[in-house]
């Protein structure tokens, strides 16, 4: 399972409904957070996501991205955590955030380990990566992609069955790729499993300007999580300050072939009327929705 909270969906400062950017990813037992802007703990509280994060990424170092580190980390040394928390962020970011982690406090009780990712890294779990890839905006910054490695084929329950295979370990075996001998003869695993099939791909831009490295990263994901910071009357301006227009998230989307898109860190000025950005992004792709705060997306094998 994936599941994707949107905790902060607003752009540079929170306003009524919306706090600034932040995300909770869990996958399978595990839980990040896709930046952390001021305000993320009182968020994860509020949408009942629970504090056991382990891993944070930072896509750059604009306040309304990473601020939240600083009371987060003191909440989860008050609840007396030991395991290790990992924070990454983009090159030239170690220093301030190692700052953020420990401003005003004389002890942290739980190791907190800082790293820079460049575009190209990766941080290697169980059966997935998180990649940093290159973004454009006015500072370094980087977005980053979750990908699953490939799952193994579908079982052929009657093909086994009639290649005499009796139903027990042998199956098991033959699924993780291992021949068995029945009767004689080996049976080796194609011939009962089908192809690999594609795990999924979650794709988180931070903000930026759409660009060709988000759309070549972003191609054929299952869901695209793009800055969509302006409408297309403020094209000039989305330009200026290294941000998207709303459209120009759904160019991106369309042209990478993703499954889905949405659109987040959303400029105050559309807080009485976010479905223009939807109504602008559906122009061009229609699977396109504007996040709010609290929203919850379960992400299936498209194959599922």
């Amino acid at each position: 399972m994936i599941r994707v909270i949107f905790l902060g969906t607003a752009a540079s400062r929170p306003t009524v409904g919306r706090n600034v950017s932040a995300i909770s990813l869990q996958r399978e037992g595990e839980s990040f957070l896709l930046d952390c802007g001021e305000g993320t703990q009182r968020q994860m509280m509020r949408f009942g996501t629970g504090f056991s994060v382990d891993r944070i990424f930072i896509t750059h170092l604009h306040a309304d991205h990473f601020l939240g580190l600083i009371g987060l980390v003191r909440t989860l040394a008050l609840q007396g955590r030991t395991e290790p928390l990992w924070v990454y962020g983009p090159p030239g970011s170690r220093l301030v955030l190692r700052d953020a982690v420990y401003l005003g406090v004389e002890r942290i009780s739980f190791p907190v380990e800082l790293r820079e990712l460049s575009p190209g890294d990766a941080v290697e779990g169980d059966a997935y990566r998180v990649e940093a890839f290159p973004v454009r905006h006015g500072v370094p910054a980087v977005g980053y992609a979750l990908r699953e490695e490939p799952r193994p084929g579908r079982f052929d329950v009657e093909r086994a069955r009639a290649l005499g295979v009796p139903e027990g370990p042998l199956f098991g075996r033959l699924h993780a790729g291992e021949p068995v001998e029945v009767q004689g003869r080996t049976i080796r695993p194609e011939e009962v499993v089908g192809g690999p099939r594609p795990g999924r791909t979650v794709v988180y831009t931070g903000d930026s300007r759409p660009c060709r490295e988000i759309r070549e990263v972003s191609e054929s994901a299952d869901l695209l999580i793009h800055d969509a910071t302006f409408g297309e009357e403020e094209a000039k301006r989305a330009h200026e300050t290294f941000h998207a227009t709303a459209r120009g998230a759904g160019e991106m989307a369309r042209d990478a072939g993703v499954a889905r898109l949405v659109l987040t860190h959303i400029s105050a000025r559309y807080a009485q009327n976010p479905a223009l950005l939807a109504r602008q992004a559906r122009k061009v792709f229609p699977e396109a929705v504007v996040a709010h705060d609290g929203m919850t997306l379960e992400i299936p094998y498209r194959d599922s």
